[in-house]
């Protein structure tokens, strides 16, 4: 009788389970987003078996080198302010943060423009490129990643996530579409890298259509005078969390530039295929709830509800989703490489074996990344991204002088899981401590399923 009774206790929780995700809007903006993020995904890795048969190593480690650069410029294009756009109640607060966003990205692309013309060459090498129109595009990649991160927070800030989700079916379209042309011309690696660029400025006018009529309805309170005050009251967002994201671009983008010094673009190229069709899964989800998750945590916090739950939800979910893939991956990924895109990228695959290691945790991560914003301890990240960036960096310099290439990118796997697994607990005990010893017991009852 006990047993049967306990059957009927779980089918129940179970039944009640069920019901809660079909009501919840959370779950359903999460779902809206990651269609569009699937399709766009789909088509991506449909296309990536063509696209690799007509580019060489080579080209994606030019192509690698390019984006590292780009990415890290772009990290800081908007100082963050696109991020403080979800804050503010008041949507004539907001309003004057993305036009601040704007000025900083603009801003952003002359100082980059700058240093351009001052020293092209060192530019150049660090790209492994050569001419003024890998310059050019740089100035222009940068500019736009910014434009569209703050077009995009806006359309977060008001729900508009169909937009959001059909700007990430546009990229993709195009930026397959686009490097399947070059490189049947066989252009190069500057067709990768212009593919990405006009995917990006498509992608940007489809959010424009959601922040124009808003941006025309409160665009009389703008003002220059609210502007300094509100960029003064988030200042923590381009101290903290704008060099945290530079810091973040560079430990990612490092390992493409480090690994094309000490062991050759050949061997960057396989890398940056390799973490790219490693991260097609991990944005299909994270990319949907990147922006949900965000919303949903600035919303509960505003109605004092549970961020500590929240939070163990996500994460744990998350872990969830994450196990049966990287298993899969660790123990075959060479195979399944050479199979789906042909013998030359093997490589990538014995790289891609060691990368889930760490990939897995970053997956795991976006509750703490995204968490320590809206509790405001970006100090901490921004010093916990120093370290990890010095360990990483360590390990990378380390594995170019005395190790082959397999085991300095299973060093710097190693190295960034574990510096995951301490943001994400570290994170986690802050987001209980701000709400005391209520969030422990709310934490209790969500587990037990009450």
């Amino acid at each position: 009788m006990k047993t049967i009774a306990a059957k009927q206790a779980i089918k129940h929780h179970f039944s009640n389970f069920l019901a809660k995700l079909r009501k919840s809007l959370f779950v359903k903006n999460v779902l809206i987003v990651m269609t569009g993020t699937a399709l766009a995904q789909i088509i991506g890795f449909a296309l990536t078996p063509i696209i690799s048969r007509l580019f060489s190593l080579a080209d994606f480690g030019i192509f690698g080198s390019f984006s590292s650069i780009s990415s890290i410029i772009a990290a800081g294009a908007t100082l963050e302010y696109s991020q403080a756009i979800m804050l503010p109640k008041e949507k004539e607060y907001a309003i004057n943060l993305l036009a601040f966003s704007f000025l900083c990205t603009f801003a952003v692309g002359f100082l980059c423009l700058m240093f351009c013309l001052i020293n092209p060459l060192a530019v150049n090498a660090l790209m492994k490129t050569d001419g003024v129109w890998a310059l050019a595009l740089l100035i222009v990649a940068s500019t736009v990643a910014g434009v569209n991160q703050s077009c995009q927070a806006w359309a977060v800030r008001v729900k508009a996530f169909r937009h959001t989700s059909a700007s990430q079916v546009i990229r993709s379209i195009s930026s397959n579409g686009l490097k399947i042309g070059f490189g049947y011309f066989k252009v190069g690696a500057a067709g990768l890298i212009v593919s990405n660029i006009v995917a990006h400025i498509l992608a940007s006018i489809n959010l424009f259509r959601v922040l124009l009529p808003d941006f025309l309805a409160l665009r009389g309170f703008v003002r220059w005078g609210l502007m300094k005050r509100l960029a003064k009251d988030y200042r923590d967002f381009p101290m903290y969390s704008a060099s945290q994201n530079v810091l973040n671009a560079l430990s990612v983008g490092l390992p493409i530039l480090l690994l094309a010094r000490f062991h050759g673009i050949a061997v960057a190229g396989a890398y940056a295929f390799g973490i790219n069709i490693l991260q097609v899964p991990m944005d299909l989800i994270l990319s949907a709830l990147r922006q949900v998750l965000f919303q949903k945590a600035s919303e509960t916090q505003h109605q004092s509800g549970s961020l500590a739950t929240l939070y163990v939800k996500t994460t744990a979910g998350l872990f969830a989703i994450t196990l049966l893939p990287s298993l899969i991956f660790f123990m075959w990924a060479p195979q399944i490489f050479s199979w789906i895109f042909g013998s030359q990228w093997y490589m990538a695959g014995e790289l891609a074996r060691s990368l889930v290691i760490w990939l897995a945790f970053v997956f795991c991560n976006l509750p703490a990344v995204l968490f320590a914003r809206i509790i405001r301890i970006q100090r901490f990240v921004f010093f916990y991204n120093l370290v990890l960036l010095a360990a990483r960096s360590l390990a990378l310099v380390l594995g170019g002088l005395y190790l082959n290439p397999l085991h300095t990118v299973m060093a710097f796997a190693l190295v960034g899981a574990a510096m995951n697994v301490f943001l994400i607990f570290w994170v986690g005990r802050a987001v209980i401590r701000k709400e005391g010893h209520t969030s422990v017991e709310r934490i209790r009852d969500y587990l037990i399923g009450k």
